[in-house]
């Protein structure tokens, strides 16, 4: 309470928070399951339902045909593991501490910190249990071969961090609008299971159905990465560009929304969430 402020370097500064970043990481890690290990394996469990479930669903629609030529399987999971990073990068980001919360009430921990700390822990979890579901199919099943490793790990980190601004706005906007933005974060998700584009490729369509999707930065980043995936398959109708351009925007707009909500917070706020 008394004790003496003390002034530290700039390096000093940036490493300490560094280190306030990584031990709040860990802690939004552990803080759904305290071994880290029953979180990946539930968040692999969960991949592969996802995979199993549209791996069927193709078979009985029938729309095998329309997918990239090369391995089935690996055209499904490019689709499925960044909807996964997208959406639940934006859960997690939505569900950090806001300003009202008790964890604002120690010195050092800010929203920005919650924010990353969010964002990492879902980043952190999601690379890992890709990692781990490919090199299980790959040395259990069938061989795959990646034509651009480097360039579809780009497009899943385009997918994160697109999914990290959409929570941003939605974080800043949730002590305002606490209903609403549980609805509209909620549709936002659904909606995207469609308009993510993730069972199909954006050379199959047509102008006008191009239209329905062309405004989802998720599109773009998976058509993108498939085109990044498969040797065969070159993307005429996505672009890198687009989804880094309204990236950037959302993040400006949220930041600034932040800023605004975190000087107007009140404690009684937490009453809603």
């Amino acid at each position: 309470m008394f004790e003496a402020r003390r002034t530290y370097g700039h390096t000093r500064t940036a490493f300490a928070i560094l280190e306030l970043i990584y031990h709040s990481t860990v802690r939004e890690l552990r803080k759904d399951h305290r071994h880290a290990l029953v979180g990946l394996l539930l968040n692999m469990l969960q991949t592969v339902i996802f995979v199993a479930a549209f791996y069927f669903m193709f078979m009985v629609l029938g729309l095998k045909g329309t997918a990239i030529r090369g391995d089935f399987l690996l055209y499904i999971m490019s689709g499925i593991f960044l909807f996964l990073t997208h959406t639940k990068a934006m859960g997690a980001v939505l569900k950090a501490e806001g300003p009202a919360s008790a964890m604002m009430k120690h010195a050092p921990m800010n929203t920005i910190v919650a924010i990353t700390s969010a964002a990492l822990a879902s980043l952190y979890i999601q690379i890992l249990s890709m990692s781990v579901v490919l090199y299980l199919y790959h040395a259990i099943m069938t061989p795959i071969t990646i034509h651009d490793p480097i360039g579809a790990l780009g497009c899943v980190l385009l997918a994160w961090i697109s999914g990290v601004a959409v929570g941003i706005v939605f974080l800043a906007l949730k002590p305002w609008f606490p209903s609403f933005v549980q609805v509209a974060s909620s549709i936002y998700a659904r909606a995207n299971m469609i308009a993510s584009g993730k069972m199909f490729v954006a050379n199959t369509l047509g102008g006008y159905m191009l239209a329905l999707f062309d405004w989802n930065p998720l599109f773009h980043a998976i058509d993108q990465a498939r085109g990044f995936a498969f040797i065969n398959y070159n993307p005429h109708f996505s672009s890198i560009g687009y989804p880094i351009k309204v990236t950037l925007v959302l993040i400006m707009v949220g930041m600034m929304l932040e800023f605004y909500t975190r000087k107007n917070a009140s404690i009684s706020w937490e009453a809603t969430r």
